[in-house]
Formats: C-alpha cells, sequence, structure tokens
C-alpha cells in the first residue's frame, strides 16, 4: 500500500461502487452532493458553482475534457447497450480486485460516487448518453468504451476525475481532472520543472554614474509601466533548482495548494494525458482521441471571470485591465503576468512582438524624415522641373498601339514630382540605416531573450523529446500489418523510402502553388494591359487622362484580393502536405508546416511586388520592335518617372490591405462569428449574454470560447509584415510607421483575443522562438540584396549620377531628361500599330521619344544600345557588389559588438551556480553532521545502557553472595 501511493496511484476505491443498483446509488449521491455542499462556506460555494473547484469545493479543476451527450431512449437497444456497459464496467473491477485506499478516501467518496451515479444510473436508458435516439450505434458505443477504459487509466495515473453530464449546454458532457499533491510532485520531478527554493539572494544593481541614469530613465518611464503588484522585490530573487521529492525540505511548502500555480498544474496534467495509452498499443492518449472524436475538447481553465468582482483581482482580470485593452496602448507590456498566466512560449512571442514594436520607433522616425526631405527638395529637384517645365514640348511616343495617340511629357509632371518623394539620395542613406536596424533588432532580441531566460529560470533548459504523434504510430501499425506475418523483425519508425510518395506529392504540389501565384500574376498583367487600352478608347478625355492612375490602382486592388483568398488557400494546402509527410513529433510537425506556410505565403505577397519592381518596363522592346504577348497585347512599359511610384502604389495597398483587413477585421470579426454559430448551434443564443454567464459554469463559459490554433498565424503576419518593412524600404520609406501604428494595435488585439476570445492554452516550455529567428535572419539577409537592386536598377539614382559625372557638360543635372530618351521616326512604325488619330496633338509629328539608350535612327546603327546603357549597367552591377559587401560588413560588425548575453546576466547566472553549490554543501555538511550527531547520540545510549546493564548485574551479584556466605557460615 505504502508503495503504491509513493507511485502517485490513485488510492481511491474504483470496484466497489460501478456493480452496485443504480436507484441505490442515486439516493446515496444525492443526499452525499447535499451534505458536501452545506458543509461549504459561502465562498467555496460560490467558487464550486463558477466550476473552478469539484463539488467539495477543495480540489481545483486543473483540466477539463468534453464528449458529446445524446438524449436518452428507454427502448430495448438502449437497455442492451446499457447492460452490455454495466457487465464491462464490473469485468474491469473484477480484474482490478478489491484495493484498500484509505489516504484519499474522504475526496475520493463524493467522486465515485457522482461518477457512478453519471454512468450507472442512467444506465436503464443511455449509458452516458452516447447511443442514437432508436439504436446504439456501434462505433458510438465504441467511443464509450474507450472513454471509459481512458479515464480508468487516468485513475490508475493519480488523477481525480469528476462527471457532469446534467449542464446547461445540451449534448455536452464534461469531465473535471484534478492532479493531486502527491502526483504534482512525481510529474514535476519527471519534466525536470524548476521551482523556487527558500534561498533568495539580491540582484547585483548598477553602480555609479550608470545608476543614476538608470534611476532617472526609471523615473520617467514609470506612468508607462503597467498597475501590476509585484510579489517581490525586483532586486531580490530567489534561487530556483530543479524540483525533486527528496528535496522537497528546500522548496517553500508552505502553501501547497499555490506552490504550483495554475498553469504549472495544468500542463502537468497535459503531460499525462498525452503518455496515457488507451485500448490500442499505438494510440498515444488524449491526442488520438480527440482525433477519433472520443473527445470533441481538452483545455485548461481561465482564471475567474474578467467582470467579477473582488478585493484582489484574478490573474485574468488583471490582464485584461492592464495588457487587453486598448486605453493602455502606451504602456508596457506585464510580460512576467503573461509568462505566468499562458507559459514561456506566449510570454516569448508577445516580448518579441514588443521588442519589434519598439525598435520600429526609430526606423519610423528616420522613414519620416527621409520622406519629408522628398517633399522639402521636390521643388529644387532638376529633372522634375524639366518635365514640368512649361515650354517643354516634348512629343512622345504612343503608349500603347493604335487606340493611344502621341503625348506630351508635360502631362507626366504630377508623376514625376511624387516619384521624387521616394527616389532621392536620401532613400539610399535609409535603405543602408534599415539593414544596419534589422541586424541590431537581432542582436538586441539576442540579449532580451537571455535576459528572459535568466528571469524565468530557463537557462539549462534543453527541449524535451515529444511523444511521437498518434498519426506516425498509427502509420507504423500499418507498415507493421501490412508486412509479412512470419517476419520477427519489429518495425519501430518510418523510413524515407515510406515517405518517398508524400516528399514527391510536396515537391510537385509546391511547384504548382507557386506556379498558380505567377500564373496570375500574369493574368493581373494582361489586365492591365487590356484595360489601358479600353480606357484610352473612351471620348471622355477625363477618363483618357487617369488611365494610368485608374489602372495601377486597381491592379493593385485585385492583387490584395488574390493575396488574401490564397492565404487561407496556400495555408490549408501547406497543413495538407505535412500531414502527409507524417512527421514523428509535434515540434517536427509544426517546423516543416511553418516553413511550407512561409514559402507559399511569402511568394503569394512578394511576386507581385517583384515583377513591378525588377521585371516590368524592361522586357518591352522599342517602337516599331515591341514585345508582344498572345501576338495581341503589348508588353506594358513603366512611366517617365519611372516604375518606383507604381512599386510604392502596389507596396502601400498590399501592407495596409493586410493588415487592416487580414491581420484585424479577420482577427476581431472571425473568432465573434465562430462563437456566435457556436452559441446557436449549442441552442443557447436565445439567452442573453449577462444571463448567459451568470448560468454558465467557468468549464462550460470556456467551452464556447475558440479553440487555440498555435502562435504560427500570429508570427506568421509579424514576418510577412518584417518583409514589407525591409524587403523594398528603399521604395516606401513610411512603411516603418504604418507597420509601427499596426502593431500598437496588433499588441492589445492579439492581448484580447488570447483573454477573451480563446480558450486557455496549455502552457509550454521554451527558451526561444524557435526557427521564427531563423527565418527573420533569412529575412534582414535577403532585404540587403534586394534593396541594393531596388536602388541601382528601378530608381534613377544610378542613371543621375553616371550623367552627373560622365556625361554633363557643366557638372549638374541639366539636361539629364534628354539625355535619358531616344528618338524614333514614326514612319517607320509597323503596319497596323500606328495610331489611329495621329493629328491628336493638333500638328504632324515625324519624331517622337522614347525613354531607352538607343542610337538615333540617323546614325550609323539606328535604334542599336548606345555606349551611356552599357556605362550605366557596369555603376549598376558594382553598386550591387559594393552595396552587399560593405552592408553585410557593417552588419557583421554590429554582430561582434554586441555581446549576445548581457554582462549583467552573465555575473548573476555564474553566482547563481555557486548559490546552488555552497547550498548543496550545507545541506551535505548538515547531513554528516546530523549523522554524526546521531552516531554519538547513540553511542552514548549504548554506553549508559551497558553501564546500566553492568551495575544491575553487580547489584544482583551481591545479595547472590551475601547468600552464599551465610549458608557456608551456618555449615
Amino acid at each position: 500500500m505504502a508503495e503504491e501511493a509513493e507511485a502517485g496511484v490513485d488510492p481511491s476505491p474504483t470496484s466497489g461502487s460501478e456493480p452496485q443498483a443504480p436507484h441505490f446509488l442515486q439516493d446515496v449521491i444525492f443526499h452525499g452532493k447535499l451534505k458536501l455542499l452545506k458543509a461549504l462556506t459561502p465562498q467555496e460555494s460560490t467558487q464550486c458553482q463558477h466550476g473552478l473547484f469539484f463539488l467539495d469545493g477543495q480540489r481545483r479543476v486543473d483540466y477539463t475534457l468534453t464528449y458529446p451527450v445524446k438524449k436518452p431512449t428507454t427502448g430495448r437497444s438502449g437497455r442492451q447497450a446499457a447492460h452490455l456497459l454495466t457487465e464491462n464496467a464490473v469485468a474491469r473491477s473484477l480484474r482490478r480486485g478489491p484495493q484498500s485506499r484509505p489516504e484519499h478516501s474522504r475526496h475520493h467518496q463524493a467522486q465515485k460516487a457522482s461518477d457512478a451515479s453519471t454512468s450507472l444510473s442512467s444506465a436503464g436508458g443511455d449509458v452516458e448518453m452516447g447511443c442514437p435516439t432508436e439504436t446504439l450505434n456501434g462505433q458510438e458505443d465504441h467511443k464509450i468504451l474507450r472513454r471509459e477504459e481512458f479515464e480508468e487509466k487516468l485513475r490508475d495515473m493519480g488523477l481525480e476525475l469528476e462527471k457532469d453530464e446534467d449542464t446547461k449546454i445540451p449534448g455536452v458532457g464534461f469531465v473535471k481532472i484534478h492532479a493531486p499533491w502527491n502526483i504534482l510532485c512525481r510529474e514535476a520531478e519527471l519534466m525536470k520543472l524548476k521551482m523556487p527554493t527558500k534561498k533568495v539572494y539580491e540582484v547585483k544593481q548598477l553602480r555609479g554614474v550608470v545608476e543614476k541614469i538608470s534611476s532617472l530613465i526609471s523615473k520617467v518611464v514609470e506612468p508607462l509601466h503597467p498597475q501590476v503588484e509585484e510579489h517581490q522585490p525586483k532586486n531580490i530573487k530567489h534561487l530556483s533548482h530543479t524540483f525533486s521529492r527528496e528535496k522537497q525540505h528546500l522548496f517553500d511548502l508552505s502553501d501547497k495548494e499555490y506552490f504550483f500555480d495554475s498553469k504549472t498544474r495544468s500542463s502537468i496534467v497535459f503531460e499525462i494525458l498525452k503518455r496515457t495509452k488507451c485500448k490500442a498499443k499505438y494510440s498515444m492518449g488524449i491526442t488520438s482521441l480527440l482525433a477519433s472524436a472520443v473527445y470533441s475538447a481538452a483545455y485548461p481553465l481561465h482564471d475567474g471571470d474578467i467582470n467579477e468582482e473582488s478585493a484582489v483581482p484574478n490573474d485574468r482580470k488583471l490582464l485584461y485591465e492592464e495588457w487587453a485593452n486598448y486605453s493602455v496602448f502606451y504602456k508596457y507590456q506585464p510580460i512576467g503576468l503573461v509568462r505566468k498566466y499562458f507559459g514561456e512560449k506566449i510570454g516569448l512571442y508577445f516580448a518579441w512582438l514588443g521588442l519589434y514594436t519598439q525598435m520600429l520607433i526609430p526606423a519610423s522616425l528616420v522613414g519620416v524624415i527621409v520622406f519629408l526631405y522628398g517633399c522639402a527638395t521636390v521643388d529644387d529637384n532638376i529633372p522634375s522641373m524639366e518635365i514640368c517645365h512649361p515650354r517643354n514640348n516634348i512629343t512622345m511616343c504612343p503608349l500603347c498601339d493604335r487606340v493611344c495617340s502621341y503625348w506630351k511629357l508635360s502631362t507626366a509632371c504630377a508623376t514625376a514630382r511624387a516619384s521624387h518623394l521616394f527616389d532621392n539620395p536620401a532613400t539610399v542613406f535609409f535603405s543602408i540605416f534599415m539593414a544596419l536596424w534589422a541586424a541590431m533588432f537581432m542582436e538586441h532580441w539576442k540579449r532580451r531573450q537571455m535576459r528572459l531566460n535568466y528571469e524565468w529560470d530557463l537557462t539549462g533548459f534543453e527541449d524535451e523529446e515529444d511523444h511521437p504523434r498518434a498519426e506516425y504510430e498509427f502509420r507504423v501499425m500499418q507498415k507493421s500489418l501490412s508486412k509479412d506475418q512470419k517476419s520477427k523483425h519489429k518495425i519501430e519508425k518510418l523510413t524515407c523510402q515510406d515517405r518517398l510518395p508524400a516528399y514527391m506529392t510536396n515537391i510537385v504540389m509546391m511547384l504548382l502553388m507557386i506556379g498558380v501565384t505567377f500564373a496570375i500574376v500574369f493574368g493581373v498583367i494582361l489586365y492591365r494591359i487590356s484595360t489601358k487600352a479600353a480606357l484610352y478608347m473612351s471620348s471622355n478625355p477625363v477618363t483618357r487622362s487617369n488611365a494610368q492612375l485608374t489602372v495601377k490602382t486597381t491592379a493593385a486592388i485585385i492583387n490584395l484580393v488574390v493575396i488574401l483568398i490564397l492565404d487561407e488557400v496556400y495555408g490549408a494546402v501547406a497543413r495538407w502536405l505535412t500531414v502527409l509527410e507524417v512527421p514523428k513529433t509535434d515540434k517536427s510537425f509544426e517546423e516543416r508546416l511553418i516553413f511550407k506556410t512561409f514559402i507559399l505565403k511569402f511568394v503569394n505577397a512578394f511576386t507581385p511586388i517583384i515583377y513591378i519592381a525588377f521585371f516590368r518596363g524592361r522586357l518591352v522592346g522599342r517602337p516599331g520592335s515591341y514585345l508582344y504577348v498572345f501576338e495581341s497585347y503589348r508588353m506594358e512599359e513603366c512611366a517617365h518617372g519611372g516604375c518606383l511610384m507604381e512599386l510604392c502604389i502596389q507596396l502601400s495597398i498590399t501592407m495596409l490591405g493586410k493588415q487592416l483587413i487580414q491581420n484585424n477585421l479577420f482577427e476581431i470579426g472571425v473568432p465573434k462569428l465562430k462563437k456566435l454559430i457556436r452559441y446557436i448551434r449549442s441552442k443557447q443564443g436565445a439567452f442573453q449574454e449577462e444571463e448567459r454567464q451568470k448560468k454558465l459554469q467557468r468549464y462550460e463559459t470556456d467551452h464556447f470560447l475558440e479553440p487555440f490554433a498555435g502562435l504560427t498565424p500570429e508570427y506568421m503576419e509579424m514576418i510577412i509584415q518584417f518583409g514589407f518593412v525591409t524587403l523594398f524600404v528603399a521604395s516606401f520609406p513610411l512603411a516603418p510607421l504604418f507597420a509601427l501604428l499596426n502593431n500598437i494595435i496588433e499588441i492589445r488585439l492579439d492581448a484580447k483575443k488570447f483573454v477573451t476570445e480563446l480558450r486557455r492554452p496549455v502552457a509550454a516550455r521554451a527558451k526561444d522562438i524557435g526557427i521564427w529567428y531563423n527565418l527573420l535572419r533569412g529575412v534582414a539577409n535577403v532585404a540587403v540584396i534586394i534593396n541594393a537592386f531596388v536602388i541601382s536598377f528601378t530608381s534613377d539614382f544610378i542613371p543621375r549620377m553616371v550623367y552627373q559625372y560622365m556625361y554633363s557638360p557643366d557638372g549638374s543635372m541639366h539636361g539629364f531628361v534628354n539625355n535619358t530618351l531616344s528618338y524614333f521616326n514614326v514612319s517607320h512604325f509597323q503596319q497596323g500599330k500606328e495610331p489611329m488619330d495621329p493629328m491628336y496633338l493638333g500638328y504632324p509629328v515625324e519624331m517622337c521619344r522614347y525613354k531607352d539608350y538607343r542610337e538615333a535612327p540617323w546614325s550609323n546603327t539606328p535604334y542599336e544600345i548606345s555606349k551611356e546603357f552599357w556605362a550605366v549597367l557596369a555603376v549598376r552591377l558594382a553598386f550591387v557588389i559594393v552595396f552587399q559587401n560593405v552592408v553585410m560588413l557593417m552588419s557583421d560588425i554590429v554582430d561582434w559588438l554586441i555581446p549576445d548575453i548581457p554582462k549583467d546576466i552573465s555575473l548573476q547566472i555564474h553566482k547563481e551556480k555557486i548559490l546552488l553549490v555552497d547550498l548543496f554543501l550545507k545541506e551535505e555538511q548538515g547531513k554528516a553532521r546530523n549523522q554524526e550527531s546521531r552516531a554519538w547520540t547513540e553511542g552514548k545510549e549504548n554506553c549508559s545502557r551497558s553501564s546500566n546493564n553492568n551495575s544491575s548485574s553487580s547489584s544482583a551479584a551481591q545479595p547472590r553472595s551475601g547468600l552464599h556466605a551465610s549458608s557456608t557460615s551456618s555449615l
């Protein structure tokens, strides 16, 4: 019995109550529950009614399982099913045999009676109400049996269960799970959880001038800190050590109820649920049972309600008031409280998001300064002045065949002036700045991450090997069964050959999805070409004059809509492809899913932008020899101001649209819509919200919340945003500002979603953000290359510099526009491609101009590429190489100068190690002294005992000698 209790096995009686008569048990349970509730204090009764505790008001609900329940039937089939299940319960009870378990008898008496009442009192109708209206389906019968078996396994593991099928939610039953103290201790030791010991030490504070500066900054930013009470001073820290039952005396166990907080308790129970095997050998715990619909949901409970009135608010309410609230958008996040409530993995995400948002502040300021510089210098820009000059009579060649006519360059004045706002010398500086900003952000995050690891006692933490996924175990079982039965070789894993079809499917589908993206971009190109031709055919002069802007804007909106739709499609495709691979562990599954999703969504978001930046206007040809698609669609060319303006329009619409529609509207609307549908399906929609909240228990209220789907969507949208901020920042310096404004809302939106809209996630330990850091690093490195090409090939920075220093007669920019335009003799147009209205400008045109570096028609090599083109190309390539090398070198210098671990954290970690060694040495010395004192005491007791024996023996010998002497004298 002692060994069983020490092992953590639940010592409650499980066999004696199940085979009893249902009516007898109903009476016992009813009176037992009535007495139990009467014995509770008013406060405990209130907590019990809120569903955070068992019916006894003492044991906390650490985890909840839900399963479908159907209406009872009194037909013959229902009685047969009930009889079958009762026999199975009796058989299991007989196999277990009678057991005497006095340790937990007072807790389990009500629990077992409740379970037995729930399962057997309805046996006359429908056990667990799991059968259909007329007949009990064999599949549902099997689910009930698996459920019963799984719950018995959980009891054997030491967990305590309480069922509730008489709920206010039709068709849903609940299993409430509580982990006793000895089970928590056992699992904490197995999971190697670090817990605070009794030993506290003072964290070394800064000294001298640095301390004064730090204290001054702290006073200034004091209003920005959330009003969250700290349980201990910031300069005092508990020494933490891996929990051990043999060393419980090292830990402060004065209040065992709160030694393990709610997130730790739920994570411990979840570990037990994951590894507890059900009937099948390859069925791994709760994951497979959820997949096979034996249970419909599994989740830990939120700590109370956000609207409850109490002197000491619960952590959830505190998070809602000081974190998940738009009115506190200007404050820092209570990251410590977030970690305490949701766990380290979610805490790291919000810490990373907060640091990223803070780092966007200087980037936004510099971006605004660059934009304002463009605004301030637009009137002094000589190329724009030449284009906008009223005496400018340069006649340009038609922008499309037949329907387009000749046009004046001065009509592009507004486009040229707008392009200067984003295409000026300051953008080169801003590109270099943003590359260094990305490097500093990565280094700052590594330091912040190490500080959090120290504060959260994650130093030395290594990811443990995950349990194999249920799908993987099932595939291994299928493979084993498909082999020859005579073979004695045991199959334990899937090989690359087993996964080869899945790998081939992944490659083909990924290429197909990327091809779909390219095809859609090509379709938008055809839309722009055909729409522009149609608008130029209009008789309305306003329509004709705004044709370019209309086409650009509508095409960008179409791209945005397609991106939003394909994002959802690609997310589903990536998950399906990952499922086909059958990864062994959850971590491997998550990493593969993230990588596929990132590739598809990255290509989807940036393919239209890359086309505009690097391909549009470069595959056009020249007047008289244009390139055509399908022999009728002439490839589009950039306006005279270049494609940078259109690139800016596409970037701004895509970025703002994704942030406003996908990231915010979807995140707010979709969860609320799903919640409404769940209410309607459960026939709870007729209740008012306040009445429903008063009537439902905590575990019932949480059932209506949206299940937690992981952090992948949250990270993914931020990684894509990071790409918008860094990849094409040379063409859109306001991108950091828009990202900053979005993230200020995003933090509070995500916080509110986690606190109020989602079920409480299972706390997961993590010491870093995993694969996301590698993706960030990759995007930052690609950004250097992309910006080098944008400055060199998309903007006019290099052509202006080449003209000013190589071809300008006076070293100024005067004559630059004329230098970039070539001549074309209109008589050389192809047959049927000339304008239908050659007199559109009011005079006949003999020569028109087009943007390119080509020889004049009167030269010896008409329309051939000129030497200026090769000079500009050489400088462009040289600039790309130099820019990449310089920026990469500067990034490496920043990486080298900034240490990954802050010096004070390194010293504190070293100090902790020394204190731990001292603690254990003192413990060993104490044990040795105790042993010596015990040995000395035992030796002293032995000596006193032997002296007492000697004295008693000598006193006994004296009377005997006296008797002997008297007898001798008498003789």
